[in-house]
Order: C-alpha cells, then structure tokens, then sequence
C-alpha cells in the first residue's frame, strides 16, 4: 500500500516538475540549455519554500489531503490537449512556433506496422534498423508530431510533412559506413522539409513569454511539494519502530528509483510509438491516477498516530 497508494505516485510527480521539464523545455521545445537552466532554477528557488509550507500544513489538517490534492491536480493538469493542459501552455509561450506547425504542417508516417517497435531502450543500447522506427525516431528527435499511417507490408516507411514526401531507409544489412552515410541524408532531408513547413530548430528566445513559462513551472514545483512535503512523515507514521526502516525504504527506493527513474525512456519511448510530443505525460498521469485511487480508498490518515505506541 505504501508503494503504490504513496510513494510511486509522488515519484512521478516529483520526476516530472523536477527533471522532466528539465528534458522538456530542452529537448522538445528546443529552448537554449542556458535559458531552460535558468528557468527551472528560478522556479525551484519560489517554489522550494512550500515544502516546509505543505509539511507544516500537515501537521494541522492531515497529510493524505495534501498529498492525495496534488496528485489529484497533477492528473488534472497533465492531461494534453486541454483547456488547463499545462504542458500544452508551456509549448505555447516557450516555443510558439512550434506549436503553430504542428497545426498548420501535420505530418504522417506511412509504414509496415509490423516493422514498428516499441522503443523502450533504457540502456541506450538497443539498435532499432527497421525504417518506420529510423523514421520515428528522427522525427522524435526533431520534436515533430505525426500520425502514424499503416501501409503495404514489407513497404518502407514515408514520412510526409506538408506536401513533402522523403523515404526512410532501413539499416538492415547494411555496414556501418553505409548507415552513417544514409542517416546522414535522411536526417538532413527531414530537417530541410521540417524547415519549409515551419517547424523550428530551436525556439526564439526572442518569442518566448518568460514570466508564464516560469509561473508555470513554479505550478509544477509546487505539486511536488505537496506529494513530497508530508510523505516522510506519513511513512514514518505507518509503521512501528522495529520494522519502521525497512518499510519506509523498500517503497521509498523502488517508487523513485524504479517508477520515477524510467520516467524519462518510457515517456520517449511512448512519445515515438505514438508520434505525439506530449503522449509521454501518459506515463506520469496513469501512475498517478493508479496511486490517487488506491491512497484514496486504501491509506489511513497518520497525523494522530502515536509513533511510540508499539515500541
């Protein structure tokens, strides 16, 4: 229950306000390392004080209402493509040129969806060679949402962006220096045709709204202190003394190692399976649901609890 009612919840939470933004605003958005860097600093300088302002709150209205308040709010608000899609607002006012292509300048994969595979790969190890997933994962790279189209069986995939059609190769069989040379091509091919359809290289920091994308930010900060702030108590407060370490760590390591740590490749993996930018938040939204409805139904309020009273 601690694990899963708890700790992989907040995990994600955490992972996603701290880091994932992190990898958002850089990797996605394209906003300069600099600026990106600065931001989260910015918002992490606010928002760090709430995690006295949540675990002092706790001790006078309890801490599963905070806790269960902020996962509640990030389900809410991580869900794209609505009117209080946070992410979505973060596109908008840091890379408004992006989000303008990715209306006007649709782009399609048309592939063997046999040849499609999932790119979960957090070793950095895997070789995916198959042309749909060359074709995903430059298009991933380059932050272009599509829509995958299923083709002829044993066909190679195309990628259409406006009125533009580029072939994607397939690196089976082929040698190294080979690979190379057509990934080079192929990459350069997209990006010029990313190019004609607006699609930015980087965001203008001429063109971005700093002060909403740092309140927003800030929002996000300040839901992981509200799963974070109260949650070593509450652990602390659910088990006895004699076994208390060890309940409180296995949950604890596995939640934030296991479920936070994966964050980043699975949400990657999920956004070139799907061919969406913000199809990766789906990770943190359903562990969060999961950990939502079962704290709600399941945990007890600790706040009372006489942490010696089984000594």
């Amino acid at each position: 229950l601690a694990l899963f009612g708890l700790v992989a919840g907040q995990a994600v939470v955490w992972y996603t306000g701290q880091f994932y933004t992190l990898f958002y605003l850089t990797q996605v958005l394209k906003v300069d390392a600099m600026n990106a860097n600065l931001l989260i600093a910015a918002a992490l300088v606010i928002g760090t004080p709430f995690f006295v302002i949540f675990g002092t709150l706790s001790d006078k209205i309890g801490r599963k209402v905070i806790i269960m308040g902020g996962l509640l709010l990030a389900v809410v608000t991580y869900i794209p493509n609505t009117p209080v899609s946070v992410f979505n607002a973060i596109t908008h006012f840091a890379n408004p040129a992006l989000e303008k292509a990715m209306i006007t300048s649709p782009a399609t994969i048309t592939a063997d969806l046999n040849e499609c595979s999932f790119q979960f790969n957090p070793t950095g190890t895997a070789k995916f060679t198959s042309s749909c997933d060359i074709a995903k994962q430059v298009m991933a790279s380059n932050s272009a949402s599509y829509t995958t189209i299923s083709g002829a069986a044993g066909s190679a995939a195309i990628v259409k962006i406006g009125d533009t059609e580029i072939a994607a190769y397939s690196a089976k069989g082929l040698t190294a220096d080979e690979i190379k040379a057509k990934d080079v091509e192929f990459r350069s091919a997209i990006r010029n045709a990313l190019n004609e359809a607006g699609y930015p290289v980087k965001a203008n920091p001429e063109e971005i709204s700093y002060l909403p994308v740092l309140l927003l930010l800030v929002y996000l900060v300040i839901l992981v202190t509200m799963v974070y702030g109260p949650i070593a108590a509450m652990l602390v407060e659910m088990f006895p003394t004699r076994i208390r370490y060890t309940s409180m760590s296995l949950p604890y390591h596995i939640g934030n190692g296991w479920f936070g740590g994966l964050l980043p490749t699975v949400s990657f993996a999920l956004v070139a399976q799907n061919g969406n930018i913000y199809y990766g938040l789906w990770y943190p939204i359903i562990i969060a649901a999961i950990t939502l409805v079962i704290g709600t139904l399941f945990i007890r309020e600790t706040r009372d609890v006489d942490i010696y009273a089984n000594d």
